[in-house]
């Protein structure tokens, strides 16, 4: 029998990708992927809204399965991987407002998402299991996690193409941990 994890995994990119992918579709023509982010697709007087809200309430819902069931995983990585599903679950429900600007909550939930999701591999690592858990790799993919949040936020300081800053670490986020459980199953039981 699969874990839940083999189906929350998988749950949580195709669910991030294909609601912004669904979402930006339903966006006026000035909507520019690059530029705009992804919370602008659930923005308060979006275009359909609701599809990117439940997307990003899904993926929550999916990383908080991944921890739960990642068994294999260190207990503080699968807390982060929690705690950053709770947070993209908030980003959801504190939507930008409808002016252009931000919002505390809003701001606090994704950069809580953001840091939870990019850190997971560094704690998350364990010695007995399926390489892309052990540390070498969980150090060099906690890294790269970092280093493309740490991009994304630039370009909220900086200018520069915001939108594909933030869809490259989020989608880069939520297929980490597919991968993860991929090389967990593949591994078999722990050492």
């Amino acid at each position: 029998m699969r874990s839940p994890a083999a189906y929350s995994s998988t749950a949580a990119p195709v669910l991030l990708i294909g609601g912004w992918c669904l979402a930006q579709a339903r966006q006026p023509a000035a909507f520019d992927p690059l530029r705009n982010s992804i919370s602008d697709l659930a923005a308060v007087g979006a275009t359909d809204r609701w599809i990117m809200t439940l997307a990003l309430l899904g993926v929550g819902l999916a990383h908080l399965v991944t921890a739960f069931s990642l068994t294999e995983a260190a207990r503080p990585g699968r807390l982060l991987i929690g705690a950053g599903g709770v947070a993209t679950g908030l980003v959801a429900l504190f939507p930008l407002p409808g002016d252009g600007g931000s919002s505390p909550a809003h701001t606090a939930s994704a950069t809580a998402a953001f840091v939870a999701l990019a850190v997971w591999p560094l704690l998350g690592a364990a010695r007995s299991t399926t390489p892309l858990l052990r540390p070498p790799i969980s150090i060099v993919a906690g890294a790269i996690l970092l280093a493309l949040a740490g991009w994304f936020a630039l370009t909220l300081f900086l200018g520069g193409p915001l939108g594909l800053a933030e869809r490259v670490a989020a989608g880069a986020q939520a297929v980490w941990p597919l991968l993860v459980v991929l090389g967990v199953r593949r591994a078999g039981p722990s050492d």
